[in-house]
Parts: C-alpha cells; sequence; structure tokens
C-alpha cells in the first residue's frame, strides 16, 4: 500500500504543480459548450444571446454581421440561438461555477463589485479548474485500472505517457471550455464502473452503471460505441442460457437490462429536453454534417497528417498494440478494449468532419484516454518481461520521454500557429521546426503565457482569424 501511495501523491503532486498551465479564456467553440452553463446557472433560461455578443472573434465569424447583430438564420424553428454543442460539460461544471458565482455575490456585499454575470474572472478560472480537475481525475482513475494488471510502476509511466505525450493536455489546461477532458472523465468513469461489476451485477449495479453511460452521452454522443460493453455482457450470458450453462435466470437479466436502459434514459434526458427547447425534437441535435457508414476515412483517422490519431501522437499507437499484449493478463479486457477502440475508429471514419476541423491530433479520441493508459501499460509491461530489468526501464523511461518531448513541441508549434490549426500540415516543416525553431522560441513564449497571458490569446486569436479570413 506504501509503494501505490506514493505513486498516488506523485500524481496529485504533478498535477498541481500544472494547474499555472490552465488558460481561463474561452476560444472558440468552447463559447457554445460554456453557454449552456452560464446561462441556466446565472440567467436560469436557455437564452444564449449574451453568449454569441460577447464571444470571441473566431466564433462571431459566420454568426454575426459587419454590424454585430447576429443572423437570422442562427435562430431555429422554436425561436432559439442555434447550439449545438452538448451539455454535459456544463453539469460538469456545475459544483465549479456555483461556487464562483456565491463567492462572487458574497464579494460583492461586500463591497468587491465584481460582474456577477457568468464572464468576469471568477467564473471562467472555476470553468478551467473545473476541466483541469476531471482530466486528472481520469488519468488517476485509469492509473487505478492499468494497476490492476501491470506493476504500478509501469501504470505509472503509462499514465505520465498519455497525461503528456496525446492530445489531452490541449484540452485539460489550453482550451478548458472544450468538452474532450470531460469525455476522458465520464468514459474513464464508465469503464471503472464495468470493469469493477463485471460477473453478476446487481439490480443496483446495473443501475449505477446506466446512469454513467446516460452522463457519458450527456458529454459526447461518440462515446455511445462504449455501451458495446455491458451490451456484450449480457448477450453472452443471454447466449450461455440458451447452451444450458448454469447462469442468473434470463428473466431476472432481462429486468435488469430494462432498468438500465431506463436509467440510462433518464441520465441523458437533459440533452434531449434541451435539444427540444432549442430545435424542436427530442433527437434533433442541430449537427447538419453528413455520416457515410462506409467509413471513407478510417485510415486517415488513424495516419493523415490532417489530424490522424497516430501520425500526431505516435504514443497512442504504442498503446493500442499493449492492448494485445495485455490478453495475458487478463483476455476478455484486452480484447473487449481492443475491439471497441477499432470500432470507435471505423465511427470516427463515417464522419463528414473526421479530423475535428480545428484540433491538435484527434481530438475525438481525446475521450478514450483510459483505453490509452491501460494499453500503453500494457505494452510498457511486455518491455519489462522482453529484457533485463534495467535495460527496460532505461528503454521505457528514455522512449516515454522522447515521444513527450515530440508531443510538448508539436503543441507549441500548434498553439503558436508555426503549423496550421485547420488541414494537413507539412512534416518535413514540422520536423525542421521541432528541432530549429522551438527550442530557441519556447522560452520566450513560456514566460508570456505565465506572465501577459492574455495578450498572448488575443494575439493567437488575432492569427486564427486572419487565417480564417484567408480561408
Amino acid at each position: 500500500m506504501q509503494r501505490f501511495a506514493k505513486y498516488e501523491w506523485a500524481l496529485i503532486v504533478l498535477f498541481v504543480l500544472t494547474l499555472p498551465l490552465i488558460n481561463p479564456w474561452v476560444r472558440g467553440d468552447g463559447v457554445g459548450y460554456y453557454a449552456f452553463a452560464r446561462s441556466m446557472l446565472i440567467e436560469h433560461k436557455l437564452d444564449f444571446t449574451k453568449d454569441w455578443l460577447n464571444a470571441n472573434p473566431s466564433f462571431r465569424m459566420g454568426r454575426m454581421d459587419a454590424e454585430g447583430k447576429i443572423l437570422p438564420r442562427q435562430y431555429t424553428t422554436t425561436g432559439h440561438l442555434d447550439n449545438h454543442f452538448s451539455v454535459g460539460p456544463a453539469i460538469l461544471w456545475s459544483p465549479f461555477l456555483i461556487a464562483a458565482h456565491a463567492g462572487v455575490l458574497l464579494c460583492d456585499r461586500l463591497g468587491a463589485n465584481i460582474a456577477a454575470n457568468g464572464y468576469s474572472r471568477p467564473y471562467v478560472v472555476a470553468m478551467a479548474l473545473g476541466t483541469a480537475f476531471y482530466g486528472f481525475v481520469a488519468l488517476f482513475i485509469s492509473f487505478s485500472l492499468a494497476r490492476r494488471y501491470v506493476p504500478e510502476g509501469w501504470a505509472f509511466l503509462a499514465t505520465l505517457g498519455i497525461w503528456f505525450g496525446s492530445s489531452l493536455p490541449v484540452y485539460m489546461y489550453f482550451n478548458p471550455s472544450w468538452s474532450h477532458a470531460h469525455s476522458a472523465f465520464a468514459v474513464a468513469l464508465f469503464l471503472w464502473y464495468w470493469i469493477r461489476t463485471r460477473g453478476e451485477r446487481s439490480l443496483a449495479q446495473w443501475t449505477i452503471l446506466g446512469a454513467l453511460g446516460g452522463l457519458m452521452l450527456d458529454v459526447y454522443y461518440m462515446n455511445v460505441v462504449l455501451l458495446l460493453l455491458p451490451l456484450t455482457d449480457s448477450l453472452a450470458r443471454y447466449w450461455s442460457a440458451f447452451r444450458g450453462i448454469p447462469q442468473e435466470p434470463t428473466s431476472r437479466l432481462f429486468i435488469k437490462n430494462v432498468v438500465f436502459s431506463a436509467t440510462l434514459v433518464a441520465a441523458f434526458a437533459p440533452t434531449l429536453i434541451a435539444k427540444k427547447i432549442i430545435y424542436g425534437g427530442w433527437l434533433n441535435f442541430g449537427y447538419g454534417e453528413h455520416w457515410y457508414w462506409n467509413s471513407p476515412a478510417f485510415l486517415k483517422v488513424c495516419f493523415s497528417s490532417e489530424h490522424g490519431l497516430f501520425s500526431w501522437t505516435p504514443i497512442l499507437a504504442l498503446a493500442i498494440v499493449g492492448l494485445l499484449f495485455l490478453r495475458q493478463r487478463d483476455p476478455v479486457i484486452a480484447l473487449s478494449l481492443f475491439v471497441t477502440f477499432w470500432i470507435y475508429v471505423y465511427e470516427l471514419g463515417c464522419y463528414q468532419d473526421w479530423h475535428g476541423i480545428s484540433s491538435y491530433g484527434s481530438r475525438f479520441c481525446v475521450g478514450l484516454t483510459c483505453v490509452f493508459v491501460v494499453g500503453l501499460a500494457g505494452f510498457l509491461d511486455w518491455l519489462g518481461g522482453a529484457m533485463q530489468e534495467r535495460r527496460a526501464a532505461l528503454f521505457a523511461w528514455g522512449g516515454t520521454a522522447i515521444l513527450v518531448l515530440w508531443n510538448l513541441g508539436l503543441i507549441f508549434q500548434w498553439g503558436m500557429h508555426l503549423i496550421p490549426e485547420r488541414g494537413p500540415i507539412e512534416w518535413r516543416s514540422a520536423a525542421y521546426n521541432q528541432v530549429a525553431v522551438v527550442p530557441g522560441e519556447a522560452a520566450s513564449a513560456a514566460k508570456a503565457y505565465l506572465v501577459g497571458r492574455k495578450n498572448l490569446m488575443e494575439h493567437i486569436e488575432q492569427t486564427d482569424v486572419r487565417e480564417l479570413r484567408h480561408q
């Protein structure tokens, strides 16, 4: 237990040390997610007018005219402003924003005169802290799961590798108003409880799993793929009963499945109600993009220079390979996670905007952080068994450090517009920048980020707007 506590405390301390990285400025489409939280908690209604009028320039482009008025096409048939973003992040932000709102009201009573409108600094800091917190809890849960199957040292290194070697830090710290860190949390919590209760789940456990599944969908709709895990559990038990293998009565399992489904729908109700109010239909989520069910972008999702999952964040390739190595520890869990990952990639390859438009790596896959941590732990565990202990540790820590440094350098390039935020990048140019540009500019940019963050973000925003106008 002492060794476990050592690694847990190391993760907590590292998280606290990285908190100065959070960027409490709502950028881009993050306005849409935050609008749900602000409008409901502050104004107690789904009216996004103030959010759109106070949004950053890149979000207002295409939504407002030259005079600063919202374009008529932005209103739906119900008279509400279009907001197709998910409501899950608003649910998860609520405790942080309620605390911030209470603090602002108390300070105002004492004469502080802070705007209690959801836009002042206490609110956006609370939002950013909330996102970082959920991202960290996702990592902490992932570490806890990984050490069920491999030594805790490998689980710890795998957690660090995914923490800083994937797209997660961009959406955990730099773009905290987006939904991806929340998705990582919701998926990790769902997976943790699914694994913890495998076997003959009680009715109460099926109910809790349904609630977690509903929350997971509230946060990110594509997470519906994860529901295949409890579905296959039940189908396997029905099949065993059909073959005459002793199991719990199928009637009892059926009742549990019905309760699970009902609870899932109930937990998903905030999304259904919000979409009914905004668009007039329970299942009208407001997206106009097309889906092509033959998954034409399947390989592009993985390897494209336009935000490909493995090409931008290569450490994740090791994580997926590691799931195969993990089958020696738990073949059912390893195969389930491996197949679920590829079904998720297939689903993403069907989506018109599979590349994420403005995205660091494949941001749609950040929600699978837990799968990546467990898989990378499996790879490191295999590496530890394939060679002498000291050499394995050298290769594992050294290789992880190289992949993390590459990722952090590429994040710097993407954030500072040394490579395009949208569209494909030229790898030759990116590799040159990693060696010749990033080392020289990183220190000054880091200083500007830490001591003059608002000015730096405004500069980046202006650059983004200029790029959008030239597209």
